[in-house]
């Protein structure tokens, strides 16, 4: 069988990463054990349990026998129990760890290692470099970790995890940094670090520390053909984390830069075919009009080879420095249009796609979350897909909690509501507003949606006490 990739795998258990890199210190401050640093950092590690409810499938048994007296019933839902792994990053309880984690939990509690458990708040997640934020009600003396440079880190350096793969509270295990800038083809933001320390099943966001005690990176994913460690696992970088980390928890959303074109890699033929030498860089395949790339004059054809004074060699470097730039960024790309180097000046502007999202989890105990809704405007990319009619206005739903009030009555991840309570709604918090006027006047509210280019209605209210 062939080694499989898989993230998934890391959230099966509870677990903590610690990674130590012995890089940029003197040899006599390397610790011959590494007692002291697992002794301070276990009690910023914590273990992450959630709760998704799944709507039960019909099976042939759910059917009606001719030899049983019973009706067919409703399909009862089931719950689905993940656990993963965090680590505590401010005395205020916010804690990260893996978007996968967390993506589909209607109930997330943090355990910690003195085994007391705490409900958690999602406060954001962002699919494309699989990071995520929670929150929990601040402990006393509540131990947390610092960041550490990522980009610091060598290949060969020590590195130590500690966590509870299978369940095993408290384990830790003894690797080296094996490589940097690792792309797994699982996201378009692949930049990992490759360990060789023993991750398991619940090592998923877990944390990584160097010889300092500083985080370098978040536990992600594992190549394994057994659902077992064989010594290749993957770790975001703290570079990328903290950055995704800090705009989580100060916005809620993730902003990405954006050019504006399609890519694809040169080959030695296409180099020779477009007169430029060698194969680096980035091929435009097109420019989406309007975009910055297009304003700056850039065309089909063009090779980008350097970007923001970076070279870049694939379609993936320049992926991943755009993406790092913040919109509004002015910078300079380089550009080889038939055999001629040429440097042009844009301004990076905002990506606007499904995997800018903060994803929060619906609350049940919370009002305003028992409707079970994440929205968001719509996506001008997706509106040919969705069928809308051109002038079409409204907001889009991104998810659906199953066991939600707008779940239960039939609204769906895809559906644009147009209206509220025949009131035109263009933003989420619209929807908000008028779901609380229903609530206050202990009445349904009713949606206007458009599903596919079809419109219906759909009226969703509050269980009677």
């Amino acid at each position: 069988m062939s080694p499989v990739l898989n993230k998934r795998l890391c959230a099966g258990l509870i677990t903590g990463i610690l990674m130590f890199s012995v890089g940029g210190l003197a040899a006599e401050e390397i610790p011959n054990d590494f007692t002291a640093i697992v002794r301070e950092k276990i009690p910023a590690v914590v273990a992450i349990t959630t709760r998704q409810i799944i709507q039960g499938q019909a099976t042939l048994n759910d059917f009606l026998s001719p030899f049983d007296s019973r009706g067919p019933g409703p399909v009862q839902p089931q719950v689905r129990e993940a656990l993963g792994s965090g680590f505590v990053i401010s005395p205020e309880g916010y804690i990260v760890t893996n978007n996968h984690v967390v993506a589909d939990a209607t109930e997330i509690h943090v355990v910690f290692s003195d085994k007391e458990t705490s409900p958690a708040q999602l406060v954001g997640r962002d699919p494309g470099t699989d990071i995520a934020v929670l929150k929990v009600d601040p402990r006393p003396n509540m131990m947390t970790t610092a960041w550490g440079d990522s980009d610091a880190v060598q290949p060969g350096a020590w590195t130590i995890a500690i966590g509870s793969p299978f369940g095993l509270g408290g384990s830790v295990t003894v690797g080296v940094l094996s490589a940097r800038s690792r792309d797994i083809q699982a996201g378009p933001y692949d930049d990992f670090l490759q360990t060789d320390a023993s991750i398991n099943r619940g090592n998923s966001g877990g944390p990584l520390f160097n010889a300092r005690g500083e985080v370098i990176g978040v536990n992600s994913a594992i190549v394994s053909p057994s659902g077992g460690s064989i010594g290749i696992g993957f770790a975001i970088p703290s570079r990328t984390a903290r950055s995704i980390v800090d705009q989580l928890i100060r916005t809620g959303r993730i902003e990405r830069g954006f050019i504006g074109v399609r890519l694809q890699e040169v080959t030695p033929s296409i180099a020779e075919a477009l007169g430029v030498t060698g194969s680096n860089g980035a091929l435009v395949a097109s420019v989406e009009p309007g975009s910055p790339a297009e304003k700056a004059g850039i065309q089909a054809g063009d090779v980008i080879t350097r970007f923001n004074g970076k070279d870049i060699r694939t379609v993936h470097d320049l992926t991943l420095a755009v993406a790092s730039q913040k919109p509004g960024t002015k910078t300079t790309l380089t550009r080889n249009r038939g055999g001629n180097q040429q440097e042009i000046a844009l301004t990076v502007g905002q990506r606007d796609d499904e995997e800018v999202q903060s994803g929060a989890v619906p609350k049940q105990e919370t009002a305003d979350a028992r409707l079970g809704l994440s929205l968001s405007p719509i996506p001008d990319e997706a509106r040919q897909q969705l069928g809308l009619q051109p002038g079409t206005t409204g907001v889009f739903v991104q998810e659906v909690a199953p066991d939600g009030l707008a779940g239960q009555n039939g609204l769906r991840p895809g559906d644009v509501i147009v209206s509220a309570n025949n009131r035109n709604v263009t933003q989420p918090s619209d929807v908000q507003e008028e779901w609380a006027k229903s609530r206050q006047q202990n009445k349904p509210i009713l949606f206007r949606i458009d599903r596919q280019g079809e419109s219906l209605f759909v009226a969703v209210a509050m269980p009677k006490s």
